[in-house]
């Protein structure tokens, strides 16, 4: 970074000009970022794939009368010892009631009486309006206090699309503000181990909180005026990625500043030169970030392809923040707010002689052997994959405990042989309904088939499934359904309904991972050879991704294994995982290697590679614990899928800043040695066949000595 951009922001008048900003546009955000939520988009068409035939279908259902924004409420009542009169008499004293609410979108459905006498079963069409599933949720509340006063031992559950969907809304609920601040707790005392101070920690989170107040903003204005797509999970992802990689900038650029400040008597001079030689390497770090997000625009799944502007658009403001508002508030505080450790002009080094340089020293003997066993550990981690099945959650496996909604499709599935609510909807060319229904009734796995409505030049053929709707029997049958209708010369027809709907978005997540993750591995190789000036170097930093990668999967399928007991997965889990993974790991890489080609300049390869470890492994452990503990903040929900995502993502976080980037990627360099920077300059320059340790006499542990300043 030029050291006239770094000179400003450091500038003893200037610095306060730039606080000055920050704080009047964090004022004009908070508002726009409070009402981000009201421009959350959590309809059913902002998660799906655009161009899927289910998609199509549910689009075409309002041409034939079905209102896609009416959710089926499926109530439950069981007795296991048998219906009772008084039993029919409460359930048809509730459907006099439900009869009449006011959100109510056409007639009620039964009660339908199971043939084993124990339970019965009422359809209430609830309309939402274009509220999504936040809408439906207090309409839902309103049909379970309708249902609950009922005679002892007769149990009633509201299930069905619309109980789901007020269930995952009521998990979502208050999640911004409880992601936040949990959040910023493991942050704060993560700080206060890394500084001992209990000062210094309040300037990174209070950028960080106000790059998420503007990034929130800045989305929240995109969104009204841009028809930018943002839902829950984006939103909820947004204030973890936004606090735990800016706290990470932070981190990098606080150990760059305190080691300039044992090298310059003038605090704005040594924020100068942190900002200046530091910079690059967080501006790349979060530009790898920024792309890598970018990349998911290309998604097939409506959810994914919004995830990656609004994660894009948070990092961006981030760096904008963390590259000037964090140094202004640091020079403006000076050197009393590393309390009680100050960094002092000409004091020692600390990392000369810490953790990270002895560990440099027990690699520098034989740095092959030392990368071929941890390559070889990872790879015995990666073996843990085969214990991931990525095909999918079921609707109970979608949830940590079991809500109402699950336990109702649970006792459902035990009395009927097709639970309402999720019929199959085939759309086809008027005159073809006969055809079609005769051709969906012949499928095996379809229960029954309604008459055929026709609206137009248009029908609607309805058909229950023989097995639950989220079963893998259920979406074999949409699979034979589809195939026996293009067989019949139908192919013109349509499959929809919430089993379609679930099988094409497992395969268009499935095409999504096959597309995108290359995809990024290409923007990062890019990257990477333009930022360190070489080939060889970012084809092995891409090589211990992939490895890390498989190894985080592996390890955490057995983690899952043993806490949620669900090794089933989200079919975007491994896309999602990659994305966080690759994306925000590659920082460390870039943090390490700068620093070790800025060293190589001076000291050749090997020595450089010693005294890059000692000098940053510290600050990227660090980092690496901030990252980890805030992704892990996503365990806090109730949702399997963000559980799972937050574990895969602190566990790889982790591996990647302990062991791949601090381990094997140093005993890489010292193996391979100027050969990493091939074809550049520097792999023409002689190395040192052997180098003693980094904070050994021969090796300074840090580069320059006080006359630099």
């Amino acid at each position: 970074m030029g050291r006239s951009f770094a000179s400003r922001v450091s500038h003893p008048r200037l610095k306060w000009v730039v606080l000055l900003c920050w704080v009047v546009l964090a004022a004009v955000s908070a508002p726009l970022a409070g009402a981000l939520t009201g421009e959350q988009e959590n309809d059913v068409a902002a998660w799906l794939p655009a161009d899927a035939e289910s998609t199509r279908a549910l689009q075409l259902q309002t041409e034939l009368g079905s209102d896609p924004d009416v959710l089926p409420a499926v109530v439950v009542y069981e007795r296991t010892a048998g219906l009772t009169p008084a039993d029919t008499a409460a359930i048809q004293a509730d459907v006099g009631v439900l009869g009449e609410l006011d959100a109510l979108a056409g007639p009620l459905v039964g009660p339908v009486p199971a043939q084993d006498g124990q339970a019965a079963q009422l359809v209430v069409p609830l309309d939402v309006g274009s509220g999504g599933w936040e809408a439906i949720a207090p309409l839902v509340e309103d049909v379970r206090a309708v249902v609950s006063d009922g005679p002892e031992g007769l149990d009633a559950y509201v299930t069905g699309p619309a109980g789901s969907a007020a269930d995952s809304a009521a998990a979502f609920e208050g999640i911004d503000g409880t992601l936040l601040f949990a959040a910023l707790g493991v942050v704060v005392l993560i700080l206060l181990f890394t500084y001992r101070s209990p000062v210094l920690w309040i300037l990174p989170i209070f950028s960080a909180v106000i790059a998420l107040s503007c990034s929130q903003a800045l989305i929240y204005l995109l969104a009204r005026h841009a028809d930018l797509t943002v839902n829950a999970q984006s939103a909820s992802i947004l204030t973890v990625l936004v606090v735990g990689a800016g706290t990470d900038y932070a981190l990098l650029l606080i150990a760059r500043y305190r080691e300039e400040l044992r090298l310059h008597t003038d605090r704005h001079e040594a924020m100068t030169e942190a900002v200046h030689r530091a910079g690059p390497a967080v501006l790349a770090s979060g530009g790898t970030v920024v792309l890598g997000m970018l990349c998911l625009v290309v998604a097939e799944m409506n959810s994914t392809a919004g995830l990656g502007p609004v994660a894009a658009i948070g990092v961006a403001v981030t760096l904008a923040v963390l590259m000037t508002l964090l140094p202004a508030l640091l020079v403006i505080c000076g050197r009393w707010v590393f309390w009680p450790v100050r960094p002092t002009f000409g004091s020692a080094e600390p990392t000369a002689t810490g953790l990270w340089s002895r560990v440099g020293a027990r690699i520098r003997p034989r740095p092959r052997a030392t990368w071929l066993v941890t390559s070889g550990l990872l790879l015995v981690a990666c073996a843990g994959t085969l214990l991931l099945s990525p095909d999918g959650l079921t609707q109970a496996e979608s949830f940590r405990g079991t809500p109402e909604s699950i336990q109702g499709g649970e006792v459902a599935s035990r009395h009927f042989p097709a639970v309402a609510g999720n019929d199959v909807h085939v759309i086809t060319a008027a005159g073809s309904a006969a055809e079609v229904a005769d051709a969906t009734a012949a499928t095996e796995g379809i229960a029954q088939v309604a008459e055929p409505q026709v609206v137009g030049d248009r029908a609607l053929v309805e058909a229950a499934l023989a097995d639950p709707f989220d079963s893998q029997a259920a979406y074999d049958t949409i699979e034979r359904l589809r195939t026996a209708l293009d067989d019949a010369g139908d192919g013109d027809a349509l499959v929809g309904g919430n089993t379609a709907l679930n099988l094409d978005v497992q395969d268009a997540a499935q095409r999504d991972n096959l597309v995108i993750i290359p995809l990024i591995m290409l923007v990062v190789l890019l990257v990477l050879g333009v930022l360190l000036r070489a080939l060889v170097a970012p084809v092995l930093l891409i090589a211990t991704v992939v490895l890390s990668y498989g190894a985080a999967l592996g390890l955490s399928a057995v983690l899952f294994d043993w806490t949620i007991g669900v090794t089933a997965t989200d079919s975007s889990f491994p896309l999602f995982v990659f994305v966080f993974l690759v994306a925000l790991g590659i920082d460390y890489n870039i943090f390490l290697m700068t620093r070790v080609r800025e060293e190589a300049v001076d000291h050749g390869t090997r020595r450089a590679a010693l005294i890059g470890l000692a000098a940053t492994g510290g600050v990227i452990t660090s980092a690496g614990l901030v990252l980890a503990a805030t992704f892990s903040v996503l365990g806090t929900l109730p949702l399997t899928f963000l559980t799972q995502l937050g574990i895969a993502v602190a566990l790889g976080v982790l591996l990647d800043t302990i062991v791949v980037r601090s381990v094997l990627v140093t005993a890489l360099t010292l193996d391979v040695g100027r050969h990493m920077w091939w074809p550049g300059a520097l792999a023409q320059r002689p190395d040192e066949p052997d180098v003693p340790a980094a904070g050994t006499t021969a090796v300074p542990a840090v580069p320059g000595t006080p006359s630099r300043a």
